[in-house]
């Protein structure tokens, strides 16, 4: 079976966490000691009936506060596929959280309150999901009970999320009326919403293409192979080998390739693995790699195809998701981690923050928590890279607070691309 990986977003109280345990409940995916300890904590809180929403919020504050406060990730099998599922938090205090599990989603499960409509933090949502590279949509309008199944409500709700997603360059919006807490047209279709004649959500995950993120992962446009080495390793009787995980496309012996930064030419001459040598190794597969050459190679160095090599620069525009409550301003030091290379940074302007209401660009000196915005910055050693766009893994990186050491922004090489579509393939 294939395997599709989808993360649940949208803004707080909107019914994620109860949405998917209504989905695991509904489709028997929990055993009875799950089942047991949801009930024990409904009856803890003083809740009148089971609250699905526990099956994914496990933390105790989660559970006290009834909110989603870190990435829960579940999985899930039915006849025709396999899920992992990401249920990500609606705060906007915890977007870098939603981050995180958006980061490797072939789907966004985008979930609406269809009583309050679109919120700016589901509109924030969606435009990060976008910006990660997510071109799916399924749309929950979900509490539908409460607007007594009105179909105005929800068409609504669909107009708005419809033209979100088309400014946003989502190849595939499919929007559901649903109640989570019922179960109405989540597994199951109802009689609720006699106007409504699509899919239910298992359905429409059932049917969405897989495998493009796990397909795409680490693969460029141009198919060129990308070894970020992570580990030098030398043998007993002198030679040595460059350990890290191939991606960018097939890497094979006998293959042209530059050491970066450098600029080293060579000639791949042996791939190893733990389980013996082997002529070629696809993306996503850790290996040794054997060079003609004996050049000065050391970790956060790449080695990359010949012919098709990414850009070596010291100075780089990105996209970035700004995390942390101390503001960014130009000539703020970071420090950059890209692939295997850690770097001292020097941010030399910041270009603008994203509206996420107007999708465009607004001009900023500063970016403070939760902003998306554009940032110029210089490393002190220059680095090997792509545009997110063409490659995910040599594409983004991670800016660190050298005093603290806590991730403080995730990054995206290039400015924000947010594309337009006329139509959705069915």
């Amino acid at each position: 079976m294939d395997l599709l990986r989808f993360a649940a977003v949208g803004s707080v109280d909107d019914g994620k966490s109860t949405l998917i345990g209504r989905l695991l409940f509904d489709t028997r995916q929990l055993f009875e000691d799950q089942v047991a300890a949801v009930e024990a904590a409904s009856a803890r809180r003083g809740v009148g009936e089971v609250d699905l929403s526990f099956v994914t919020d496990g933390l105790r504050a989660e559970r006290e506060q009834g909110i989603t406060i870190d990435v829960a990730y579940r999985y899930a099998a039915t006849p025709r596929r396999k899920f992992v599922i990401a249920d990500c938090p609606g705060h906007v205090q915890y977007t870098r959280n939603m981050a995180t599990g958006a980061s490797t989603a072939d789907l966004a499960l985008v979930v609406v309150d269809v009583v309050n409509g679109l919120r700016e933090q589901t509109r924030r949502h969606a435009c990060i999901a976008a910006l990660l590279g997510v071109g799916q949509f399924v749309v929950c309008a979900n509490k539908m009970d409460l607007a007594q199944w009105d179909e105005s409500a929800y068409r609504r709700v669909a107009g708005e999320i419809e033209a979100l997603a088309r400014r946003l360059g989502v190849t595939s919006c499919t929007v559901i009326p649903v109640s989570a807490l019922h179960g109405d047209y989540v597994v199951e279709p109802s009689d609720a919403a006699p106007w409504y004649h699509g899919p239910t959500v298992l359905q429409a995950l059932e049917q969405a293409p897989a495998g493009a993120w796990a397909a795409g992962h680490g693969t460029n446009r141009s198919g060129a192979a990308r070894l970020p080495v992570q580990w030098v390793l030398r043998y007993a009787g002198g030679g040595r080998s460059y350990a890290g995980m191939v991606n960018g496309g097939v890497l094979a012996a006998g293959d042209q390739v530059v050491v970066l930064p450098e600029g080293w030419k060579t000639t791949v001459t042996g791939i190893e693995t733990y389980d013996g040598p082997m002529d070629s190794a696809p993306v996503g597969l850790s290996v040794a790699v054997r060079l003609a050459d004996d050049l000065d190679v050391s970790r956060g160095d790449l080695i990359a195809i010949a012919d098709h090599p990414p850009t070596v620069v010291r100075t780089l525009t990105a996209t970035v998701c700004w995390f942390t409550d101390r503001p960014v301003r130009s000539g703020d030091r970071l420090r950059v981690k890209h692939t295997t290379r850690s770097t001292p940074a020097r941010i030399t302007a910041v270009r603008g923050r994203l509206d996420v209401n107007e999708l465009r660009v607004e001009d900023a000196d500063e970016l403070v928590n939760n902003d998306v915005g554009v940032l110029e910055l210089t490393t002190a050693v220059p680095l090997a890279v792509d545009p997110y766009t063409a490659d995910r893994i040599t594409g983004s990186f991670v800016l660190v607070d050298e005093g603290t050491n806590a991730t403080v922004a995730a990054g995206m090489i290039g400015e924000p691309r947010l594309g337009t579509t006329d139509s959705w393939p069915a």
